[in-house]
């Protein structure tokens, strides 16, 4: 993807995993990084890894939960006011709740929609405008491979995964004739604090998982070449 300015991306989930390792791989390749995340601590550890690894980078920090209204509209507007535009946006912040479907309360529902989901809905509504002012821009979802072939238990994070790779498609169509493109990627078991928060190294052994710097690397693949993916696709990236 040929530019005449550096490139700025803004990552949700950025204070560890999947978005801490992708919004690193993105600002050692050149990207103008905006982290978000609801907390302001891990996010500022983020950022220090940047500044050690990167000369002259100097990440936004946002602290912001998306779930709540208008939270994404600032993401997007402090990142204009800060760099004066936005090329991509990575909407990696997740929660995967474990539980059978006869313990699945109102709130962990809607909880688990709201981030999983309804996050990436807002985030992609928030710079819609922008992106299409400028007849260009790229949005990658992290979805998983529970949208495909759930663990039991992942039934309401596996339905809001869904419905990522629907609204990513979605995306696609609409964004095709205003120089949007979207894509998913449903990764396998990552070796992250949420896996372990539901699976030990019994269920799920190490050596059987992936590491995140493997989806950020897909991440980069995505944003960097346009003709290695069709828009409205979700990838699936599977376990060793």
């Amino acid at each position: 993807m040929e530019t005449d300015h550096q490139q700025v991306a803004i990552v949700t989930g950025a204070g560890s995993g999947i978005g801490r390792d992708t919004a690193m791989m993105l600002a050692e390749h050149g990207f103008e990084t905006v982290l978000v995340s609801r907390t302001e601590k891990n996010l500022d550890e983020t950022a220090m890894l940047i500044r050690q690894g990167c000369e002259g980078a100097e990440p936004l920090v946002v602290a912001a939960d998306l779930t709540e209204a208008g939270a994404a509209k600032r993401v997007v507007e402090a990142t204009i006011d800060k760099f004066g535009l936005v090329d991509v946006v990575c909407n990696v912040a997740g929660s995967a709740p474990l539980l059978q479907i006869g313990d699945i309360t109102p709130k962990i529902w809607r909880d688990c929609v709201d981030i999983n989901l309804s996050a990436v809905v807002m985030m992609t509504q928030a710079v819609w405008a922008h992106f299409k002012s400028r007849q260009n821009g790229m949005i990658v979802n992290i979805s998983s491979m529970a949208s495909i072939d759930p663990f039991p238990g992942f039934s309401i994070y596996a339905a809001a995964k869904v419905g990522v790779n629907m609204f990513t498609k979605c995306t696609a169509d609409e964004g095709a004739k205003l120089g949007i493109r979207a894509v998913a990627i449903a990764p396998g078991a990552v070796e992250t604090e949420m896996l372990r928060e539901n699976f030990n190294e019994k269920v799920i052994p190490t050596e059987k998982t992936l590491d995140p710097s493997v989806i950020a690397g897909k991440v980069l693949e995505c944003v960097t070449d346009h003709e290695s993916f069709s828009s409205g696709e979700t990838i699936v990236v599977a376990n060793p």
